[in-house]
């Protein structure tokens, strides 16, 4: 074998081992001991949520946590805000802060209960009403998106699972 040839072939051996390299370094990397911890699917599952919610629904303004009140609004009309708080899984100055900015935008009113004089019962207004039928084609795209790789019958599975997680 001359000179040349064996610089070719060198050359050649070279290049194979760069493409495998770049091939190396393009590929999944190794998620060792993650692969087993539920935590770490459960955050890559949230933060693609929280993605997918702001590129369908930024237009609206709306947080997810803000969304979920104004629906607890729209499905129990009249919860004061203990029971909405506690269903919901938000503090109180959270929830305060939550309703103060709704209030502002007309979404949501509070008015005196009818039950006990210390507490508020809050409800939709009609704008309210309006603004969440507005963003029900938004909030359907959301949905489908993050559901898209699973059977009507996993996504429901798949809530049965998280709720057992995250109980009421």
């Amino acid at each position: 074998m001359c000179y040349q040839d064996i610089m070719t072939e060198k050359a050649i051996l070279r290049s194979r081992g760069a493409e495998e390299a770049e091939e190396r370094a393009e590929a999944e990397p190794n998620r060792g001991r993650l692969e087993g911890l539920l935590g770490y699917f459960l955050r890559r599952a949230d933060v693609f949520t929280f993605q997918s919610f702001n590129a369908h629904l930024a237009e609206d303004r709306i947080s997810p946590g803000q969304l979920g009140v104004l629906l607890m609004c729209e499905a129990n009309s009249g919860i004061n805000q203990t029971r909405l708080g506690k269903a919901l899984g938000i503090d109180r100055s959270t929830l305060v802060a939550m309703i103060d900015l709704l209030e502002g935008r007309g979404l949501v009113a509070r008015t005196p209960s009818a039950v006990d004089r210390r507490s508020h019962a809050l409800k939709l207004t009609r704008q309210g009403e309006a603004f969440l039928k507005a963003l029900q084609p938004r909030l359907q795209r959301h949905e489908a998106e993050i559901a898209r790789n699973l059977s009507a019958a996993e996504r429901r599975q798949l809530m049965d699972l998280l709720a057992r997680i995250a109980p009421a």
